[in-house]
Protein backbone atom coordinates (compact mmCIF):
# COMPACT_ATOMS: atom_id res chain seq x y z
CA UNK A 1 0.00 0.00 0.00
CA UNK A 2 2.90 2.39 1.31
CA UNK A 3 4.31 1.50 -2.44
CA UNK A 4 1.70 2.58 -4.34
CA UNK A 5 1.36 5.50 -2.33
CA UNK A 6 4.93 6.38 -3.14
CA UNK A 7 4.36 5.43 -6.72
CA UNK A 8 0.93 7.96 -7.35
CA UNK A 9 2.55 10.92 -5.51
CA UNK A 10 5.72 10.56 -7.50
CA UNK A 11 3.83 10.58 -10.57
CA UNK A 12 1.59 13.86 -9.41
CA UNK A 13 3.95 16.64 -11.01
CA UNK A 14 4.45 14.75 -13.84
CA UNK A 15 1.19 14.72 -14.66
CA UNK A 16 -0.02 18.52 -13.44
CA UNK A 17 3.62 19.57 -15.79
CA UNK A 18 1.36 18.34 -18.72
CA UNK A 19 -1.40 19.49 -17.91
CA UNK A 20 0.08 23.27 -17.57
CA UNK A 21 1.80 23.59 -21.09
CA UNK A 22 -1.53 22.22 -22.48
CA UNK A 23 -3.16 24.60 -21.19
CA UNK A 24 -0.23 27.17 -22.41
CA UNK A 25 -0.74 25.83 -26.06
CA UNK A 26 -4.67 26.31 -25.84
CA UNK A 27 -4.49 29.72 -24.63
CA UNK A 28 -1.74 30.79 -27.03
CA UNK A 29 -3.51 29.54 -29.60
CA UNK A 30 -6.67 30.69 -28.74
CA UNK A 31 -4.67 33.88 -27.87
CA UNK A 32 -3.20 34.30 -31.82
CA UNK A 33 -6.56 33.68 -33.53
CA UNK A 34 -8.32 36.28 -31.79
CA UNK A 35 -5.10 38.50 -32.68
CA UNK A 36 -5.49 38.20 -35.91
CA UNK A 37 -8.50 38.39 -36.48
CA UNK A 38 -8.41 41.91 -34.66
CA UNK A 39 -5.81 42.39 -37.36
CA UNK A 40 -7.92 42.19 -40.47
CA UNK A 41 -6.88 44.91 -42.72
CA UNK A 42 -10.20 47.49 -43.11
CA UNK A 43 -12.31 46.84 -46.31
CA UNK A 44 -13.39 49.75 -48.31
CA UNK A 45 -17.12 49.97 -49.03
CA UNK A 46 -17.19 50.77 -52.48
CA UNK A 47 -19.25 48.51 -54.31
CA UNK A 48 -18.23 44.67 -53.69
CA UNK A 49 -14.98 45.52 -54.67
CA UNK A 50 -12.71 45.37 -51.39
CA UNK A 51 -9.09 46.46 -50.85
CA UNK A 52 -7.03 47.13 -47.36
CA UNK A 53 -6.55 50.55 -46.46
CA UNK A 54 -2.93 49.90 -45.28
CA UNK A 55 -1.87 47.16 -47.69
CA UNK A 56 0.83 44.89 -46.13
CA UNK A 57 4.48 44.61 -46.52
CA UNK A 58 5.84 42.70 -49.25
CA UNK A 59 8.60 40.29 -47.75
CA UNK A 60 11.56 38.29 -50.23
CA UNK A 61 11.71 34.10 -48.91
CA UNK A 62 15.39 33.40 -49.67
CA UNK A 63 16.00 30.04 -50.53
CA UNK A 64 19.31 28.48 -49.04
CA UNK A 65 21.69 26.22 -51.15
CA UNK A 66 22.47 22.53 -49.56
CA UNK A 67 25.67 23.81 -47.83
CA UNK A 68 25.08 26.30 -45.38
CA UNK A 69 28.23 28.50 -46.75
CA UNK A 70 27.89 28.47 -50.42
CA UNK A 71 25.35 31.06 -51.57
CA UNK A 72 25.99 30.80 -55.04
CA UNK A 73 22.85 29.18 -55.73
CA UNK A 74 20.43 31.47 -52.92
CA UNK A 75 17.37 32.94 -55.25
CA UNK A 76 14.92 35.88 -54.12
CA UNK A 77 11.40 34.27 -54.46
CA UNK A 78 8.48 36.80 -55.73
CA UNK A 79 5.91 36.29 -57.68
CA UNK A 80 6.45 38.69 -61.25
CA UNK A 81 2.61 39.45 -60.12
CA UNK A 82 3.49 40.50 -56.36
CA UNK A 83 2.06 44.33 -57.43
CA UNK A 84 -1.36 43.08 -58.05
CA UNK A 85 -3.86 44.15 -55.74
CA UNK A 86 -7.24 42.49 -55.43
CA UNK A 87 -9.57 43.83 -58.11
CA UNK A 88 -13.27 42.67 -59.50
CA UNK A 89 -13.20 41.36 -63.08
CA UNK A 90 -15.28 43.68 -65.06
CA UNK A 91 -17.36 42.77 -68.19
CA UNK A 92 -15.37 44.77 -71.44
CA UNK A 93 -16.43 45.37 -74.98
CA UNK A 94 -13.55 45.86 -77.60
CA UNK A 95 -14.63 49.06 -79.64
CA UNK A 96 -12.89 50.04 -83.06
CA UNK A 97 -9.03 50.53 -82.26
CA UNK A 98 -7.16 53.84 -83.54
CA UNK A 99 -6.25 54.31 -86.38
CA UNK A 100 -2.12 54.10 -85.25
CA UNK A 101 -0.58 52.72 -81.94
CA UNK A 102 0.64 54.87 -79.51
CA UNK A 103 3.11 55.16 -76.16
CA UNK A 104 3.13 58.50 -74.54
CA UNK A 105 -0.31 60.36 -76.45
CA UNK A 106 -2.05 62.68 -74.79
CA UNK A 107 -5.90 63.42 -74.99
CA UNK A 108 -8.80 65.69 -74.06
CA UNK A 109 -12.42 64.65 -74.22
CA UNK A 110 -14.47 67.64 -75.31
CA UNK A 111 -18.17 66.71 -75.02
CA UNK A 112 -18.73 63.08 -77.39
CA UNK A 113 -15.33 64.10 -78.64
CA UNK A 114 -11.92 62.24 -77.61
CA UNK A 115 -8.76 64.05 -79.40
CA UNK A 116 -5.83 62.10 -79.60
CA UNK A 117 -2.56 63.55 -79.87
CA UNK A 118 0.57 62.67 -81.65
CA UNK A 119 2.47 60.36 -79.14
CA UNK A 120 5.34 57.31 -80.40
CA UNK A 121 4.59 54.70 -83.02
CA UNK A 122 7.84 52.94 -81.89
CA UNK A 123 10.60 54.39 -80.24
CA UNK A 124 11.80 55.65 -83.85
CA UNK A 125 9.00 56.67 -84.86
CA UNK A 126 6.36 59.67 -83.58
CA UNK A 127 3.38 60.56 -85.08
CA UNK A 128 2.08 64.48 -85.70
CA UNK A 129 -1.38 64.39 -86.27
CA UNK A 130 -4.55 63.96 -84.18
CA UNK A 131 -6.92 61.41 -84.29
CA UNK A 132 -10.82 61.79 -83.15
CA UNK A 133 -12.80 59.52 -81.72
CA UNK A 134 -17.18 59.88 -81.49
CA UNK A 135 -18.71 58.43 -78.41
CA UNK A 136 -21.83 58.81 -79.70
CA UNK A 137 -21.24 56.46 -83.03
CA UNK A 138 -17.82 54.95 -81.38
CA UNK A 139 -16.02 55.40 -84.53
CA UNK A 140 -12.81 57.08 -85.32
CA UNK A 141 -14.06 60.20 -87.22
CA UNK A 142 -11.56 62.17 -88.15
CA UNK A 143 -7.74 63.17 -88.44
CA UNK A 144 -5.74 65.85 -89.23
CA UNK A 145 -2.10 67.32 -88.43
CA UNK A 146 -0.03 68.92 -85.68
CA UNK A 147 2.37 72.28 -86.34
CA UNK A 148 5.46 70.83 -87.55
CA UNK A 149 7.21 72.77 -84.75
CA UNK A 150 5.21 71.13 -81.73
CA UNK A 151 6.22 68.46 -79.87
CA UNK A 152 5.50 64.76 -80.71
CA UNK A 153 5.13 63.53 -76.78
CA UNK A 154 5.50 63.81 -73.16
CA UNK A 155 2.97 67.15 -74.17
CA UNK A 156 1.53 69.68 -71.37
CA UNK A 157 -2.28 69.36 -72.68
CA UNK A 158 -5.69 70.72 -71.15
CA UNK A 159 -8.90 71.73 -72.64
CA UNK A 160 -11.43 74.63 -71.76
CA UNK A 161 -13.90 72.94 -73.73
CA UNK A 162 -13.03 74.35 -77.06
CA UNK A 163 -9.30 75.48 -77.01
CA UNK A 164 -6.69 72.64 -76.37
CA UNK A 165 -3.70 73.97 -75.16
CA UNK A 166 -0.70 72.42 -76.02
CA UNK A 167 2.19 73.59 -74.16
CA UNK A 168 6.22 71.89 -74.29
CA UNK A 169 7.40 68.25 -74.68
CA UNK A 170 9.70 65.94 -76.78
CA UNK A 171 10.32 66.90 -80.53
CA UNK A 172 11.88 63.71 -82.28
CA UNK A 173 11.86 60.24 -81.44
CA UNK A 174 14.00 57.94 -79.18
CA UNK A 175 14.92 60.13 -76.37
CA UNK A 176 15.74 63.56 -78.44
CA UNK A 177 15.45 67.60 -76.94
CA UNK A 178 12.65 69.29 -75.69
CA UNK A 179 11.11 72.19 -76.98
CA UNK A 180 9.58 75.21 -75.35
CA UNK A 181 7.23 75.82 -78.28
CA UNK A 182 3.87 76.22 -77.25
CA UNK A 183 0.43 75.90 -79.07
CA UNK A 184 -3.62 76.49 -79.24
CA UNK A 185 -5.87 74.36 -81.33
CA UNK A 186 -9.43 75.59 -81.64
CA UNK A 187 -11.75 72.36 -81.80
CA UNK A 188 -14.70 73.81 -83.45
CA UNK A 189 -12.38 74.96 -86.53
CA UNK A 190 -9.75 72.66 -86.45
CA UNK A 191 -6.77 75.42 -86.78
CA UNK A 192 -3.83 76.22 -84.57
CA UNK A 193 -2.96 79.57 -82.68
CA UNK A 194 0.19 80.26 -81.58
CA UNK A 195 0.88 80.52 -77.80
CA UNK A 196 3.67 82.15 -75.47
CA UNK A 197 6.63 79.61 -75.42
CA UNK A 198 7.23 78.49 -71.91
CA UNK A 199 9.95 80.17 -69.81
CA UNK A 200 12.32 76.86 -69.84
CA UNK A 201 11.45 73.08 -72.26
CA UNK A 202 10.71 70.30 -69.92
CA UNK A 203 9.02 66.63 -70.27
CA UNK A 204 5.14 65.95 -69.33
CA UNK A 205 5.00 68.70 -67.16
CA UNK A 206 1.48 68.77 -64.82
CA UNK A 207 -0.93 71.04 -66.91
CA UNK A 208 -4.08 72.21 -66.08
CA UNK A 209 -6.86 74.90 -66.04
CA UNK A 210 -7.82 76.94 -62.95
CA UNK A 211 -9.18 80.37 -62.07
CA UNK A 212 -8.52 81.76 -65.49
CA UNK A 213 -5.08 80.68 -65.57
CA UNK A 214 -3.13 78.13 -67.34
CA UNK A 215 -0.64 76.13 -64.99
CA UNK A 216 2.27 74.01 -65.53
CA UNK A 217 3.99 72.79 -62.94
CA UNK A 218 7.28 69.94 -62.60
CA UNK A 219 7.91 67.71 -65.33
CA UNK A 220 11.63 66.95 -66.05
CA UNK A 221 14.42 69.45 -67.40
CA UNK A 222 16.58 69.79 -70.54
CA UNK A 223 18.42 66.61 -70.31
CA UNK A 224 15.12 64.34 -69.73
CA UNK A 225 16.20 63.00 -66.19
CA UNK A 226 16.97 66.40 -64.24
CA UNK A 227 13.53 66.99 -61.64
CA UNK A 228 11.83 70.26 -62.49
CA UNK A 229 9.89 71.74 -59.52
CA UNK A 230 8.28 74.71 -61.61
CA UNK A 231 5.34 75.83 -61.50
CA UNK A 232 4.51 78.33 -63.51
CA UNK A 233 0.96 80.04 -64.81
CA UNK A 234 -0.39 82.46 -67.39
CA UNK A 235 -4.07 84.32 -67.65
CA UNK A 236 -5.97 82.73 -70.74
CA UNK A 237 -9.53 83.29 -72.46
CA UNK A 238 -10.58 82.11 -75.54
CA UNK A 239 -7.28 80.19 -76.85
CA UNK A 240 -5.25 83.68 -76.07
CA UNK A 241 -2.69 84.32 -73.43
CA UNK A 242 -3.76 87.84 -71.30
CA UNK A 243 -0.37 88.48 -70.25
CA UNK A 244 2.88 86.32 -69.84
CA UNK A 245 4.10 83.55 -68.04
CA UNK A 246 4.82 84.22 -63.95
CA UNK A 247 6.32 81.93 -61.47
CA UNK A 248 3.88 80.39 -58.81
CA UNK A 249 4.20 78.45 -55.58
CA UNK A 250 6.66 75.36 -56.84
CA UNK A 251 5.34 71.94 -56.33
CA UNK A 252 6.63 70.30 -53.37
CA UNK A 253 7.53 67.00 -55.40
CA UNK A 254 8.69 67.30 -58.81
CA UNK A 255 9.11 65.37 -61.69
CA UNK A 256 7.02 63.84 -64.91
CA UNK A 257 4.03 61.48 -66.05
CA UNK A 258 1.31 62.72 -63.47
CA UNK A 259 -2.44 63.24 -63.55
CA UNK A 260 -3.04 66.85 -62.86
CA UNK A 261 -7.05 67.40 -62.33
CA UNK A 262 -9.07 70.62 -61.08
CA UNK A 263 -12.07 68.92 -59.37
CA UNK A 264 -14.32 70.88 -57.07
CA UNK A 265 -12.48 74.19 -57.85
CA UNK A 266 -9.34 72.42 -56.48
CA UNK A 267 -5.95 72.05 -58.09
CA UNK A 268 -5.09 68.55 -57.58
CA UNK A 269 -1.76 66.73 -59.04
CA UNK A 270 -1.98 63.11 -58.89
CA UNK A 271 1.24 60.32 -58.65
CA UNK A 272 4.13 60.32 -61.35
CA UNK A 273 7.69 59.60 -61.14
CA UNK A 274 11.46 61.38 -60.52
CA UNK A 275 13.98 60.57 -62.95
CA UNK A 276 13.23 58.99 -66.95
CA UNK A 277 15.66 57.84 -69.72
CA UNK A 278 18.18 60.11 -71.19
CA UNK A 279 19.78 59.93 -74.41
CA UNK A 280 23.00 57.88 -74.83
CA UNK A 281 25.77 60.29 -74.48
CA UNK A 282 27.23 60.59 -78.11
CA UNK A 283 24.57 58.82 -79.87
CA UNK A 284 23.68 60.78 -83.36
CA UNK A 285 19.85 59.41 -82.86
CA UNK A 286 19.52 60.01 -79.28
CA UNK A 287 19.42 56.74 -78.32
CA UNK A 288 17.47 55.83 -75.15
CA UNK A 289 19.00 55.16 -72.21
CA UNK A 290 17.76 53.50 -68.34
CA UNK A 291 18.66 55.82 -66.03
CA UNK A 292 17.47 55.52 -62.38
CA UNK A 293 13.53 56.19 -61.71
CA UNK A 294 11.56 56.75 -58.60
CA UNK A 295 7.80 56.31 -58.72
CA UNK A 296 5.15 57.95 -56.47
CA UNK A 297 1.34 57.50 -55.13
CA UNK A 298 1.64 61.18 -53.82
CA UNK A 299 -1.25 63.39 -54.42
CA UNK A 300 -1.23 67.25 -53.85
CA UNK A 301 -3.63 69.51 -53.53
CA UNK A 302 -3.25 73.73 -54.05
CA UNK A 303 -6.01 75.46 -51.62
CA UNK A 304 -7.38 78.69 -51.75
CA UNK A 305 -4.28 80.06 -49.90
CA UNK A 306 -2.42 79.25 -53.15
CA UNK A 307 -0.46 76.35 -50.58
CA UNK A 308 -0.04 73.19 -51.48
CA UNK A 309 -1.44 70.20 -49.52
CA UNK A 310 -0.65 66.68 -49.13
CA UNK A 311 -3.81 64.39 -49.43
CA UNK A 312 -3.90 60.59 -48.66
CA UNK A 313 -1.63 58.21 -50.58
CA UNK A 314 -2.42 56.27 -54.19
CA UNK A 315 -2.90 52.53 -53.26
CA UNK A 316 0.10 52.02 -55.21
CA UNK A 317 2.66 54.20 -56.28
CA UNK A 318 1.76 54.78 -60.00
CA UNK A 319 3.02 57.03 -63.12
CA UNK A 320 2.14 57.45 -67.16
CA UNK A 321 -1.00 58.22 -65.76
CA UNK A 322 -1.49 61.87 -67.24
CA UNK A 323 -4.37 61.15 -69.75
CA UNK A 324 -5.72 57.92 -68.21
CA UNK A 325 -8.22 60.02 -65.65
CA UNK A 326 -11.88 60.85 -65.55
CA UNK A 327 -14.29 63.10 -63.11
CA UNK A 328 -17.46 60.92 -62.51
CA UNK A 329 -20.10 61.10 -59.60
CA UNK A 330 -17.64 63.49 -57.88
CA UNK A 331 -14.89 60.84 -57.88
CA UNK A 332 -11.66 60.91 -60.19
CA UNK A 333 -11.31 57.38 -61.73
CA UNK A 334 -7.42 56.56 -62.81
CA UNK A 335 -7.04 53.64 -65.33
CA UNK A 336 -3.44 51.95 -65.37
CA UNK A 337 0.17 53.49 -65.42
CA UNK A 338 3.71 51.92 -64.56
CA UNK A 339 4.32 51.20 -60.35
CA UNK A 340 7.93 50.11 -58.76
CA UNK A 341 10.21 48.59 -60.67
CA UNK A 342 10.13 44.11 -59.93
CA UNK A 343 12.64 43.83 -57.20
CA UNK A 344 14.38 40.90 -58.37
CA UNK A 345 14.35 41.10 -62.34
CA UNK A 346 14.79 45.34 -62.17
CA UNK A 347 12.28 44.93 -64.85
CA UNK A 348 9.32 47.57 -64.93
CA UNK A 349 5.56 46.70 -63.45
CA UNK A 350 2.59 47.50 -65.01
CA UNK A 351 -0.86 48.76 -63.79
CA UNK A 352 -3.67 46.84 -64.60
CA UNK A 353 -6.13 48.17 -62.21
CA UNK A 354 -8.91 51.01 -61.81
CA UNK A 355 -8.40 53.42 -59.03
CA UNK A 356 -11.05 55.93 -57.63
CA UNK A 357 -10.69 58.82 -55.28
CA UNK A 358 -13.72 59.82 -53.87
CA UNK A 359 -13.54 63.98 -53.37
CA UNK A 360 -16.06 64.04 -50.53
CA UNK A 361 -14.21 61.43 -48.66
CA UNK A 362 -10.62 61.69 -49.80
CA UNK A 363 -10.24 58.11 -50.31
CA UNK A 364 -8.97 55.83 -52.62
CA UNK A 365 -10.21 52.56 -53.49
CA UNK A 366 -9.76 49.36 -56.55
CA UNK A 367 -13.09 49.62 -58.22
CA UNK A 368 -11.80 46.96 -61.17
CA UNK A 369 -9.80 45.46 -63.36
CA UNK A 370 -8.31 46.53 -66.98
CA UNK A 371 -8.19 43.74 -69.85
CA UNK A 372 -4.68 44.07 -69.27
CA UNK A 373 -1.69 45.76 -67.59
CA UNK A 374 -1.29 49.42 -69.61
CA UNK A 375 0.50 52.87 -68.87
CA UNK A 376 -0.18 55.89 -70.75
CA UNK A 377 -3.35 54.67 -71.57
CA UNK A 378 -6.31 57.69 -72.99
CA UNK A 379 -9.21 57.75 -70.95
CA UNK A 380 -13.02 58.71 -71.65
CA UNK A 381 -16.34 58.46 -69.89
CA UNK A 382 -19.55 59.19 -72.09
CA UNK A 383 -22.81 57.66 -70.82
CA UNK A 384 -21.87 55.36 -68.44
CA UNK A 385 -19.16 53.89 -70.47
CA UNK A 386 -15.59 54.19 -69.05
CA UNK A 387 -13.54 53.96 -72.58
CA UNK A 388 -9.61 53.38 -72.51
CA UNK A 389 -7.04 53.56 -75.93
CA UNK A 390 -4.17 52.82 -76.50
CA UNK A 391 -0.81 52.75 -74.44
CA UNK A 392 1.85 49.97 -73.96
CA UNK A 393 0.74 46.83 -72.63
CA UNK A 394 1.97 43.93 -70.74
CA UNK A 395 3.50 40.57 -72.14
CA UNK A 396 0.52 38.70 -70.62
CA UNK A 397 -1.01 37.61 -67.46
CA UNK A 398 1.73 36.57 -65.55
CA UNK A 399 4.25 38.92 -67.26
CA UNK A 400 3.57 42.62 -66.05
CA UNK A 401 6.43 44.13 -68.03
CA UNK A 402 5.82 46.35 -70.61
CA UNK A 403 5.26 44.72 -74.15
CA UNK A 404 3.47 46.05 -77.37
CA UNK A 405 2.85 49.51 -78.14
CA UNK A 406 -1.44 49.09 -78.79
CA UNK A 407 -4.16 51.23 -80.29
CA UNK A 408 -6.53 49.43 -78.88
CA UNK A 409 -10.08 51.11 -77.48
CA UNK A 410 -11.87 49.06 -74.70
CA UNK A 411 -15.09 50.28 -72.75
CA UNK A 412 -17.01 48.71 -69.21
CA UNK A 413 -20.25 49.83 -67.99
CA UNK A 414 -18.99 52.11 -65.16
CA UNK A 415 -21.05 51.72 -61.77
CA UNK A 416 -20.66 52.77 -58.25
Amino acid sequence: MANKLDHHHHHCPRLMLVLYFTSVLVIGSVAAFLCLCSSKPSLSSVSSFWIPQNPPEIHIQKQRSKQWNDTKDVRLLLSATYADLPATELQWEQMPSAPVPRLDGYSVQIKNLLYVFSGYGSLDYVHSHVDVFNFTDNKWCDRFDTPKEMANSHLGIVTDGRFVYVVSGQFGPQCRGPTSRSFVLDSFTKTWLQFPSLPAPRYAPATQIWRGRLHVMGGSKENRNAIAYDHWSIAIKDGKALDEWQEEVPIPRGGPHRACVVANDKLLVIGGQEGDFMAKPNSPIFKCSRRREIFNGEVYMMDEEMKWKMLPLMPKNNSHIESAWIIVNNSIVIVGGTTDWHPVTKRLVLVGEIFRFQLDTLRWSVIGRLPYRVKTAMAGYWNGYLYFTSGQRDRGPDNPQPGKVIGEMWRTKLKF
